[in-house]
């Protein structure tokens, strides 16, 4: 009898999956995608329905002939790609090209690389999912007609070999947009007044100044604020009010690749890119005493659905672990955002046999601080609620009152996991048996002075946040938008924190000045609805392509016609005179930076780098003697003679090694 063949995407996963299934199967990997469009021409058919003119990618020849020459042989053929668009639109090519082979072909899906998991997938396959494929390939085309359109005109305007993402820009704009808040802001002087109290007993505490003659405090200078604390320091005060309410927290849902993104770079300081590369290993298996088995569920998703077993696992856990006090009376459920495929589990352990304690030794540091922040979520998510306890203390003299907050933990509950907050909690004294109308002693008057901050800059963190508040691009691509706006060098990191650099703002400035609606917010955010729209099958993908291309392909043209004022207007005058013909010199852009250029060129081809200090080596120049200088070109550094332009030698720069 003939074995079956199974195909998944990477080799890692391709071994996990082989000892599960045994000698009747053969697993092998298409290693990510087989064809994809040509890297030399836009491969769009735009005349015709936007058909993608796809092509084997080079170097997958020789996978794809193998994979052939097997399935030619194989009793089935079961496609296991990813269960997403990609994946689906990889099982859409590997089935195309093994049909005239072999016709048995069926779509294996599996969310988690457990034994249960891949047996049940093979057990019930289903059909490839078309209006996924569909969904895909209008992704892909739109992306590419934007690349191929857009990148051409930053190189007529700026320079030559940039490039503008659909998605990325609209990433990019919302980074310069901060920072031109930033810019703008104009802090605003405000004082603070507190006070410390001793009551009856002897007890000290700080309350804030709060309201005056009921009105909330409102001090913008020194001399008003130090007129309030000459009159408080003759006053007398006494309790006002004491008050005690209850606050019940409610766990957070289990992670979806946004939230673990978010909560990677503010609790361990990963980027992004990290946090899908650490989590993809912990999906595709780790070496285990028992052999390599998947931990995590697919990382991939933007649900929080949880499999009923999998809830139940949880709590079982949960009463054995801390106690039947920690497990609500009824399992916990969350609902999905609008926007959500749901097309996938939530992020979670796939077995609750294997905690940190148990297999930590097996993992890296960086997988097994991952790995411990996804159990902990898992499991503080079917917990139950914490119970806080905010104590409330008003004290009141004259048109004056003071208020003291504090709270403090009656009941952990999920935080015994998943720990405590700065919020939740704080760390102000709170005087215990005060009463009503209790007179208090004014021990101390403090007053200080305060300014208004300007909103904080982007980190990966919030910026994932605000893509996916804003239904900006899908949570699996959030990483790769990052990683290319900090490799185009349109934004940089400093400290976690993001932030444009010229070229990027200038970048921002074109585009949105000449494709308002193409590289904007809730444009941007629609057209990911009618992409789920496409995968549901509301909406047809040529008609949706033709609704983007038109306005945008008359704006290409529109941007176009105006190519040489934009260029112009992205150049800066210096003020200096060239040294060679006497026109105006100006600050412009090439492929290293800014430079400074003549504004005579082609007649005259003067230019220098903006950092004009000359540094001067011992080398003389081999040709008339004097000196020779450090200069950076279009490749980097080298040696110019400094009698230029009487003289025109140039040597490479030596860096003592051969």
């Amino acid at each position: 009898m003939h074995r079956s063949l199974v195909i998944v995407e990477s080799d890692a996963k391709s071994k996990t999956i082989n000892r599960f299934l045994g000698k009747d199967f053969i697993v092998r990997a298409s290693v990510g995608h087989i064809k994809n469009l040509p890297k030399n021409r836009i491969g769009v058919d735009i005349e015709n329905g936007f058909e993608p003119e796809l092509i084997t990618i080079r170097g997958k020849g020789r996978i794809l002939k193998e994979l052939k020459r097997i399935a030619k042989d194989s009793a089935e053929v079961y496609i296991a790609t990813d269960a997403d668009r990609e994946g689906e639109a990889i099982a859409f090519h590997l089935a195309d090209e093994i049909k005239p082979l072999n016709n048995n072909i069926k779509r294996a899906l599996f969310h988690e690389i457990t034994k249960d998991a891949i047996l049940k997938a093979i057990e019930s396959p289903k059909e490839i999912d078309i209006n996924r494929v569909e969904a895909q390939k209008a992704r892909r085309v739109m992306d590419r007609l934007v690349g191929y359109k857009v990148s051409p005109f930053l190189w007529k305007t700026v320079f030559r070999g940039l490039s503008a993402g659909r998605v990325q820009s609209v990433a990019l704009r919302l980074i310069c947009e901060k920072e031109e808040e930033i810019e703008k802001f104009v802090p605003v002087e405000y004082w603070e007044i507190a006070a410390d109290f001793s009551t009856l007993k002897g007890e000290t505490f700080t309350s804030q100044l709060v309201s005056i003659d009921g009105e909330k405090v409102s001090l913008s200078n020194k001399e008003e604020t130090e007129k309030h604390v000459n009159i408080i320091k003759s006053t007398s005060f006494h309790i006002e009010s004491v008050k005690e309410k209850e606050i019940k927290r409610n766990p957070y849902p289990p992670y979806t690749t946004s939230t673990l993104q978010q909560d990677a770079a503010r609790k361990l300081g990963m980027s992004t890119k990290q946090v899908m590369a650490i989590a993809q290993q912990l999906y595709e298996g780790i070496d285990l005493p028992e052999g390599r088995v998947g931990l995590i569920t697919y990382m991939r998703t933007d649900s929080t659905r949880l499999a009923e077993s999998a809830v139940e696992q949880a709590r079982n856990y949960i009463a054995e672990s801390y106690g039947l006090e920690y497990v609500p009376d009824k399992p916990r459920f969350f609902k999905n955002k609008k926007s959500a495929q749901d097309a996938h589990e939530a992020i979670r352990p796939t077995s609750l046999e294997r905690p940190v304690e148990k297999i930590g030794k097996f993992l890296t540091p960086v997988q097994k601080k991952l790995y411990k922040l996804i159990w902990n979520r898992f499991i503080a998510c079917q917990m139950s609620p914490a119970q806080l306890l905010q104590v409330s203390i008003d004290v009141s003299g004259d048109s004056y009152l003071f208020r003291t907050i504090g709270t403090s933990i009656k009941f952990k509950g999920f935080m015994q996991v998943y720990g405590i907050e700065k919020e939740d909690i704080s760390g102000t004294k709170i005087p215990q048996n005060v009463e009503n109308n209790d007179t208090l002693s004014l021990i101390d008057v403090q007053h200080s002075q305060h300014f208004t901050k300007p909103p904080n800059r982007y980190t990966e963190s919030s910026l994932v946040k605000e893509l996916d508040t804003r239904g900006i691009g899908r949570p699996s691509t959030y990483a790769l938008i990052i990683s290319t706006l900090l490799d185009r060098k349109y934004v940089e990191k400093e400290k976690r924190t993001l932030f444009p650099t010229d070229l990027g703002r200038d970048v921002y400035k074109i585009l949105v000045s000449q494709f308002p609606d193409i590289f904007n917010v809730g444009f941007t955010a629609k057209m990911e609805e009618k992409l789920d729209q496409i995968e549901s099958g509301d909406k047809d993908r040529v008609e949706v392509l033709k609704e983007f291309y038109r306005p945008f392909n008359a704006a290409i043209e529109k941007a176009m016609d105006k190519k040489d004022e934009i260029r112009e207007s992205l150049q800066e005058t210096t003020g200096e005179k060239c040294p060679e013909c006497g026109r105006d010199l100006v600050e412009k852009w090439g492929r290293n930076g800014k430079f400074i250029a003549c504004t005579g060129y082609p007649e005259c081809k003067y230019t220098r780098p903006i950092d004009n200090q000359i540094v001067e080596t011992d080398r003389k120049c081999s040709k008339c003697g004097a000196p020779m200088i450090v200069k950076t070109g279009r490749f980097g550094r080298f040696l110019a003679c400094s009698n230029y332009p009487e003289c025109k030698n140039t040597e490479p720069f030596y860096i003592g090694v051969h």
